[in-house]
């Protein structure tokens, strides 16, 4: 029989934990009471009896040792020993204060469940050791071939050929020849059964669209009667790093591509409320700080105070953003051109001091109370550089679908862009923002922001 020692690993882990969780109890019984005689008399006996009818509920109802090798991991195991350990303690607490149990040793109690949650990860990541060498050895493995070759195919083979702590070994690949599979494949689809029955192979990966639906369904129906699994592949990954999600009609999983992230309207309606009472706040707060600059901006150079510019909204919407002046008047009568940062000459002194400190944005919660832009978002560009850019990274247009914002994580990492290689560089930070936004990350980006202007580190 294959894998015979598999077996053994569900009640040997059952074991294992009753005979930590009283060893747990006995040994905390020791330290606070410096014996075990009356361990076993009231009120103490009952407490006992009831630590592991508890502990034995959790497995039956739980079921807590039923996992794949994929999750075999000790971050995962510790996690779902601690999930159990703080129901155990929920349901104990319930039935002290329900037989006022007041007589129990709290200081028991504590030193108990330490040395539980110890010898239980102890064991663990035991285990996981003994595990990973023993099918580092060629011990517990599972075979696997893989049907319908391409670049999914290929990446889970080099998933498990990186991870062979989880026992998985690769037998080949099966799939009708074609010129990009030449020399390759282990045999054609004719020649799986046969070889699945000669070779033991436990699993078989189907690689969607590499395969059509009644191949499927033969490997899917021959699976009962050979005893193997059979394991559906299908690359939904450039999807789901957009925001798209699964959803179940009945039994049905259908892929829902639109972002759930981007359409949700409540995000959006408080994310707006907060934009709205932030910017005010700014702006009223810092009323005379800003007449100030203004008036500092109007002597130091010839010119407005204001600067107006148009950008790119969100979903393409063109837009007026506002900034106090830290150029000289006409710096780019010579056609759009980025900013070479502190060094160029077209800023003025009193600008790369506005600049350095943020301080030339200022303008733009105007812009946000308006509801062109968000206090935090991707910063907008001029449709000149967005064309230079989606020519290079076309990746770009996925910022296009949220509103631009007066910060951003690529402002805060990388700052203003002088080439349009530091603007797609700057871009890898902020196509961080859309799968991630959220009410914690803004504060985050405005904590952030408000460090750079107090160290004077903007460029």
């Amino acid at each position: 029989m294959r894998h015979r020692y598999s077996i053994l690993f569900f009640p040997l882990h059952v074991f294992v934990d009753f005979l930590s969780l009283n060893a747990a109890f006995l040994g905390a019984y020791w330290i606070k009471f410096r014996t075990l005689d009356s361990v076993s008399e009231p009120p103490y006996a009952s407490f006992w009896l009831l630590f592991n009818l508890i502990w034995l509920l959790e497995i039956l109802l739980l079921k807590p040792y039923i996992f794949p090798r994929q999750l075999f991991k000790a971050d995962h195991l510790i996690k779902k020993l601690l999930m159990l350990i703080a129901i155990h303690v929920a349901v104990i607490s319930v039935y002290w204060v329900a037989v006022k149990g007041y007589y129990y040793s709290r200081e028991h109690l504590l030193i108990t469940y330490t040395l539980f949650v110890s010898l239980g990860a102890a064991f663990r990541i035991g285990g996981l050791i003994f595990l990973r060498e023993y099918r580092a050895r060629g011990y517990n493995n599972r075979r696997y071939v893989i049907v319908g070759y391409g670049k999914l195919a290929a990446t889970i083979r080099s998933f498990y050929d990186t991870h062979p702590e989880m026992g998985f070994h690769f037998y080949g690949y099966f799939d009708d020849p074609k010129p990009d599979n030449t020399g390759l494949l282990t045999g054609d689809c004719t020649d799986l059964r046969a070889f699945i029955k000669e070779e033991r192979i436990d699993c078989v990966y189907c690689c969607m669209p590499y395969i059509d639906n009644t191949r499927l369904k033969e490997i899917a129906d021959h699976a009962e009667e050979a005893d193997y699994q059979v394991k559906l592949l299908v690359d939904f990954r450039g999807f789901l790093l957009k925001g798209a999600s699964v959803e179940y009609h009945d039994f049905l999983p259908v892929l829902n591509l639109s972002s759930q992230m981007l359409v949700d309207f409540r995000i959006n309606i408080f994310k707006r409320g907060f934009d709205i009472a932030f910017s005010l706040g700014v702006l009223i707060l810092g009323m005379p700080i800003y007449l100030i600059m203004a008036l500092i901006t109007k002597i130091t150079s010839a010119g407005p105070v204001l600067y107006g510019q148009e950008r790119i909204g969100r979903d393409g919407k063109p837009f007026t953003i506002y900034k106090f002046r830290s150029m000289y008047v006409d710096a780019e009568k010579s056609g759009p051109v980025l900013s070479a940062g502190t060094l160029d000459r077209r800023i003025t002194p009193w600008g790369r001091f506005m600049r350095k400190t943020r301080l030339d944005e200022i303008p733009q919660f105007y812009n946000v109370l308006k509801g062109d832009m968000s206090v935090v978002g991707p910063r907008p560009e001029r449709q000149f550089f967005i064309d230079q850019i989606v020519a290079v990274a076309p990746e770009y247009r996925s910022l296009l679908k949220v509103k631009p914002g007066i910060t951003s994580i690529g402002q805060i990492k990388f700052g203003y862009a002088a080439n349009l290689d530091e603007m797609v560089q700057r871009l890898r930070y902020d196509l961080l923002y859309p799968e991630r936004r959220s009410f914690l990350f803004d504060m985050w980006i405005i904590a952030q922001t408000l460090r750079v202007m107090a160290q004077g580190r903007g460029k």
